[in-house]
């Protein structure tokens, strides 16, 4: 079955409905996410119906805020990149607003799981909530799903340590710097994609070009020197990039690629870009010539770093980071 993404029940195709469904917003897919993507795989192959996941965008406390804040992990493109690596028949990315916050929990389990997507299961994570006010708890939804005929199954997420996998933890690792921690919560290479923009050219005139790619608002990683692997397209790059400018104009810079053994104008194409490890905090240097050495020595770590990596599993070969 080929894989479908759509942002509209009103475009869910016939063979789609009486699917078991994973509900949630899913930032970053992390190991705990697939965990219920897991479930409820299995638990639709036992019943011979699709696997979908039903997600929103954009996040609804970017919603309630007054200007967007949140440290996305994945915007829509990559969680459906991620649903379809891990095995689902399709993805649903319904527009989230004020409007649809006002939905009624009941309204939410009669119009959406009931009348379009003619749910046979759905499956959640035990801290889901839905409807006006947040009233939809796992035990309304269980409830509901006795009256309407669909099973309803609510998991934990699972635990490393002391607490359980979270998306808020993901971030705060790689507000931090700690990509090695962040990719083995996310049971994958971190990724996220930029279009390539005009830069200032300086990376040019130091002897190391860069590819630019803005990023969004709300991006918090630490600001420092890592070692990524690139995708343009079908084919793959190996890097040293900079996120951060101490030097030089440092508000809201963008992620500054330097691609190895690459010299093409490709300015307007979109760069996937995967955190293979972190080399160095930002620091500010004397001069161009210590710049310079500098950029040098991060180069011939990033080169090291990405020999020794490796896939961290199945779903790490699939999203095609590493040929």
């Amino acid at each position: 079955m080929t894989f479908i993404r759509l942002s509209s029940l009103a475009e869910l195709p016939e063979h789609l409905r009486g699917a078991y469904v994973a509900i949630g917003n899913f930032d970053g897919l992390h190991r705990g996410h697939q965990s219920i993507i897991a479930a409820l795989r299995q638990s639709a192959n036992a019943a011979g119906v699709p696997a979908l996941m039903l997600t929103f965008e954009p996040h609804p406390r970017d919603v309630f805020a007054p200007a967007p804040f949140m440290f996305r992990l994945t915007q829509g493109d990559a969680k459906a990149r991620l649903a379809e690596a891990l095995g689902l028949d399709g993805i649903i990315i319904l527009p989230f607003d004020h409007a649809f916050s006002q939905t009624e929990a009941e309204d939410f389990v009669e119009t959406i799981l009931v009348d379009q997507l003619g749910a046979r299961g759905v499956i959640t994570g035990s801290d889901f909530h839905f409807g006006r006010q947040r009233r939809g708890t796992p035990a309304f939804l269980k409830a509901a799903g006795e009256r309407a005929g669909f099973a309803v199954e609510t998991l934990d997420l699972m635990d490393e340590g002391d607490e359980p996998i979270s998306s808020s933890r993901i971030r705060a690792a790689l507000s931090e710097g700690a990509v090695a921690a962040a990719n083995r919560l996310l049971g994958y290479h971190w990724f996220f994609d930029g279009c390539v923009v005009q830069g200032d050219q300086r990376g040019r005139e130091l002897g190391f070009p860069t590819a630019n790619t803005m990023t969004p608002n709300g991006f918090q990683l630490a600001q420092g020197v890592y070692a990524v692997r690139a995708r343009l397209g079908t084919r793959l790059f190996d890097g040293v990039a900079a996120y951060g400018k101490p030097m030089f104009d440092n508000q809201r810079p963008p992620f500054e690629t330097h691609l190895f053994d690459f010299d093409e104008d490709i300015y307007g194409q979109t760069l996937q870009i995967a955190l293979i490890g972190h080399i160095r905090g930002q620091e500010v240097f004397s001069g161009l010539d210590e710049l310079i050495a500098a950029m040098d020595r991060d180069s011939r770590e990033a080169r090291a770093l990405i020999a020794d990596a490796a896939p961290i599993g199945a779903l790490d070969e699939k999203l095609g980071f590493f040929g």
